[in-house]
């Protein structure tokens, strides 16, 4: 749906010539209307309460309270409100904080004009914009916290490795018993537990998964 008003934007930054060169910046853009600008945290909670702005452009170190506590309190008072960090500090000490807090865009202000326009209106529309380096520790952050999983083979037995191989190859629990020289009913056994392990329906499935996962090249 095609956006008929104006974006509102809330510019928060204790220094005077930053808050005039955003002013200007989204002033003359036909799609923006500048309705604040403060100086500190606890104004910027009070201007978001009453101003109920689109778009909250957020400096991080300023007198008072710091940005990430100011991105909470605003959050709380205007949800609507989506806040972008607008800072000079890519440290985890303050990318991490600020995007929990709910900062939905994070950016530095090396960030090229039209770019910062351009994240502005991805923000109304609800996507996130990062500079690249903070972009890069969220990524590993995540990896960090999000390892990639271990063998999903490592909980089978050498046995059942064995006879999962013979079913990844199409073998029948017969076919499997004499080739491992074991009863049918104890290939039925292993069948059963590696479809388990697995957390497999059947062991159609679990031929398909062993050969996506690589198993069947691991000779």
């Amino acid at each position: 749906m095609t956006r008929t008003e104006p974006i509102s934007i809330l510019i928060v930054d204790d220094h005077t010539i930053v808050r005039q060169g955003l002013i200007t910046l989204f002033t003359i853009q036909p799609d923006f209307h500048v309705v604040g600008e403060a100086d500190n945290g606890e104004r910027a909670v009070s201007m978001a309460a009453e101003l109920v702005p689109d778009v909250v452009l957020m400096d991080l170190v300023m007198p008072g309270i710091n940005g990430v506590e100011a991105i909470r309190e605003v959050k709380k008072v205007s949800p609507r409100s989506q806040v972008i960090v607008l800072t000079s500090y890519h440290e985890d000490e303050y990318i991490f904080p600020a995007l929990r807090a709910g900062a939905i865009s994070y950016v530095l202000k090396d960030i090229e004009p039209d770019q910062l326009v351009e994240t502005v209106k991805r923000a109304v529309q609800g996507e996130s914009i990062m500079h690249p380096q903070v972009a890069a520790r969220v990524v590993q952050e995540i990896r960090v916290t999000n390892p990639p999983p271990s063998n999903p083979f490592s909980e089978l037995s050498e046995r059942e490795l064995e006879v999962l191989r013979y079913i990844a190859n199409g073998l029948t629990n017969a076919e499997i018993a004499e080739e491992l020289f074991i009863s049918e009913k104890t290939v039925k056994g292993h069948v059963s537990n590696i479809l388990s392990k697995l957390n497999m329906l059947d062991r159609t499935k679990a031929a398909v998964f062993a050969w996506k996962q690589g198993f069947m090249q691991s000779d």
